[in-house]
């Protein structure tokens, strides 16, 4: 503790860090290092076995060709998804052994098999922790039924009910959502939960860490869950022990290990935070100085996020403990999951909290959007940072505007990485000729999650219009029909798009020429980033 009180700053709140022990070049010579060296040592050993198989096969046309016809009948057979199959048909067809083999490595659950499993328990241990209130979907059923079939899809997939009873604040801008969170962090009695997918030290993390030590030595049960991406450039190694340090619990999600494994494909990518089972918070905002403009790293950095109050929050504190639980041997969910002794009073709408694992067949981020794109009577209006489509969801994006739905999309004007970038203006030609309208924000990066629809319908989280989103992160988002904020967001959208430049076929790579080419030969692989 003598330590950490010399580290304190009365500018940015309690810092753990001395300068120079986060960032790249300080993971390359740590204990990260020694792991990155050590995993490509084992990356090129596994090329190397393929390599030795691929030489097995005799190099005659007749055996190349049977064995590539063979992977193709296969691959056509697959459950992958359409763009997939045309990605694994291209890279085998290309490098037919090769391109097998690392086919079968990346599908054969090597390194998440047991994690897989862990999660199927999890889920089904807890299925029965928030029953259905049946009086709240069968008047959901009376007011509209196509919504009430969502929210019971959406129910089946891992316990994420429907409620009423909740209130939600939407916050157009990280700074707005911090400010809050430091005031209801203030109010914490019991216990404080969160899981982001990034933490960096500096003013946002600083002030919050001031707060959550503080109530920790107060007997608040506090507990901290980071992504081990953090472990390359924002955070150490031992950044858990410090805060133990200071009576904080903290777990890293698939911290990197010195062996290979499928498991590093899946990130933790959401963002909650939740307080005394009452108050939760939700949307793309992570807990670095960027996120509330503090620093400047691509232009303003345009956020969204939202708060509950009320019943709702349950849903956030279970898929917090399902995570948190996932290496524990007894698991305790019950006494955290009590219904809220005080609800918000007259709240209107329904809310549903919901996550997305990516582990399980289930691709529900996607199948949320595309349900709302395809019951749009009037607009669905979209902000999100990528736009990397499969070729369902960049259907139900044409379809919805090609029968008449106002359909806009807001996009970075100011890229934070070149590849997503390029390969997002790919899409741009097919969506503009279906009538689709996309804008891009002239002061910097759009990072927000957003769906409205029709002045009655939103989404608010964690989830981007990209593969890895869609399909390989653990991802999480509050969903409400009829609920009064949802105004604020349209709103907000309305504001951002005031500060957007119009894409049109001639203007979609106007200033980014070099990228084209980038572009489309990213998109052969685009499945695979």
């Amino acid at each position: 503790m003598k330590e950490t009180s010399e580290l304190n700053s009365e500018s940015n709140g309690l810092l753990l860090l001395k300068k120079g022990q986060k960032g790249l070049v300080y993971a390359l010579f740590s204990r990260m290092g020694l792991v990155i060296l050590l995993l490509l040592l084992q990356l090129a050993a596994l090329f190397s076995i393929f390599q030795w198989f691929e030489n097995l096969l005799p190099h005659i046309l007749g055996g190349t060709v049977l064995f590539t016809a063979g992977m193709v009948l296969y691959l056509l057979n697959s459950e992958l998804d359409s763009t997939a199959k045309i990605t694994w048909l291209v890279v085998i067809m290309m490098l037919p052994v090769f391109g097998a083999l690392l086919f079968w490595y990346t599908q054969s659950e090597m390194g998440h098999r047991a994690v897989k499993k862990r999660i199927e328990q999890l889920i089904g241990q807890t299925a029965d922790e928030l029953p259905q209130n049946r009086e709240v979907m069968e008047t959901l059923q009376e007011e509209n039924p196509g919504v009430a079939c969502l929210a019971k899809y959406v129910n089946r997939t891992s316990c994420h009910p429907v409620y009423k009873n909740t209130t939600v604040t939407y916050f157009p801008t990280g700074e707005q959502k911090w400010e809050e969170v430091l005031n209801q962090l203030e109010q914490a009695e019991k216990f404080i939960f969160l899981e982001y997918f990034i933490i960096d030290e500096g003013l946002m993390w600083g002030k919050m860490l001031e707060i959550l030590a503080r109530k920790a030595k107060e007997g608040v049960d506090v507990r901290v869950m980071y992504d081990g991406t953090c472990e390359f450039s924002t955070l150490p190694h031992d950044y858990p022990k410090r805060l133990t340090k200071l009576g904080i619990q903290c777990k890293v999600f698939a911290p990197l290990v010195p062996m290979m494994s499928t498991f590093y494909n899946y990130r933790d990518h959401r963002k909650i935070l939740v307080i005394d089972g009452h108050t939760a918070f939700n949307g793309g905002v992570n807990l670095a100085d960027e996120y509330i403009n503090h620093i400047e790293k691509y232009g303003h950095w345009k956020d969204a996020a939202v708060m509950l109050k009320g019943e709702a929050v349950s849903s956030f504190t279970l898929m917090f403990l399902q995570m948190w639980n996932l290496f524990e041997k007894e698991p305790e969910f019950d006494r955290y999951l009590k219904k809220p002794e005080v609800l918000p009073e007259s709240a209107k709408g329904y809310v549903i909290p919901y996550g997305d694992c990516p582990l399980d067949h289930d691709k529900v981020g996607e199948r949320v959007y595309m349900d709302i794109l395809n019951r749009a009577s009037r607009y669905v209006h979209i902000m999100s940072p990528y736009l990397i489509l499969d070729g369902e969801m960049q259907t139900a994006l044409q379809f919805a505007a090609e029968r008449g739905v106002d359909v806009k999309l807001i996009l970075p004007g100011i890229p934070d990485k070149a590849a997503p970038y390029a390969l997002a203006k790919t899409h741009y030609e097919a969506l503009l000729e279906s009538g689709v309208q996309i804008f891009e924000y002239t002061p910097g990066f759009v990072h927000a999650k957003i769906f409205v629809s029709d002045d009655r319908e939103a989404v608010v989280g964690t989830i981007n219009l990209d593969y890895r989103s869609l399909y390989h992160h653990f991802e999480c988002a509050t969903w409400m029909y009829e609920v009064p904020c949802i105004n604020e967001i349209e709103k907000d959208f309305q504001n951002t798009l005031s500060e957007c430049r119009q894409v049109t076929k001639e203007t979609i790579w106007k200033g980014y020429g070099k990228l084209k080419p980038l572009g489309y030969v990213l998109k052969v692989i685009a499945p695979l980033m």
